[in-house]
C-alpha cells in the first residue's frame, strides 16, 4: 500500500510530475478554459443545464491527456481538492509563463537522479 502525501507542499511536485508531458499540461488548460467559459454562460444565460458542461469538458480533455498520454491516473481521484486548486495554479503559471521553474523544480519531464528525493516519491 502506497503512503499518502500529507501535505500540500509535497503535494505540488508530485502533481507536476503527474503532467510532465506539455499536451498533456495544454489539454487541462483548454478543458479547464473552455470548461469556465461554459459555466460562465449557463449563469450568464440563466441556463443550469449548460453548467454540466464544465465538467464534463474539464474533466474529459484533462483525463484524456492523463489516460493517454501520461498513462497514469489522475491525481484527482485521491487528492480532489488538492488536484483542483493545483490544476488553477498550473493554468496560471502557464498563463503568465512562470510555471518552467516550478517544473524544473519538481523535475518534470525527465527521469529523477538516481536516490532523489523525487526518484524515492511514491508513485502514485
Amino acid at each position: 500500500m502506497s503512503e499518502r502525501i500529507r501535505t500540500y507542499a509535497e503535494f505540488w511536485p508530485f502533481y507536476l510530475r503527474e503532467h510532465s508531458r506539455p499536451a498533456t499540461r495544454w489539454l487541462h488548460f483548454v478543458g479547464t478554459t473552455v470548461g469556465l467559459g461554459i459555466g460562465v454562460s449557463a449563469i450568464v444565460l440563466g441556463r443550469g443545464a449548460l453548467a454540466i458542461g464544465f465538467p464534463v469538458v474539464a474533466y474529459g480533455l484533462a483525463w484524456i491527456g492523463h489516460f493517454g498520454i501520461e498513462k497514469n491516473r489522475p491525481a484527482t481521484f485521491k487528492y480532489p481538492l488538492w488536484s483542483l486548486i493545483s490544476d488553477f495554479r498550473m493554468l496560471g503559471l502557464m498563463a503568465s509563463g512562470q510555471l518552467g521553474p516550478h517544473l524544473e523544480r519538481a523535475q518534470a519531464g525527465r527521469p529523477a537522479a538516481p536516490g532523489s528525493a523525487a526518484q524515492a516519491a511514491p508513485s502514485r
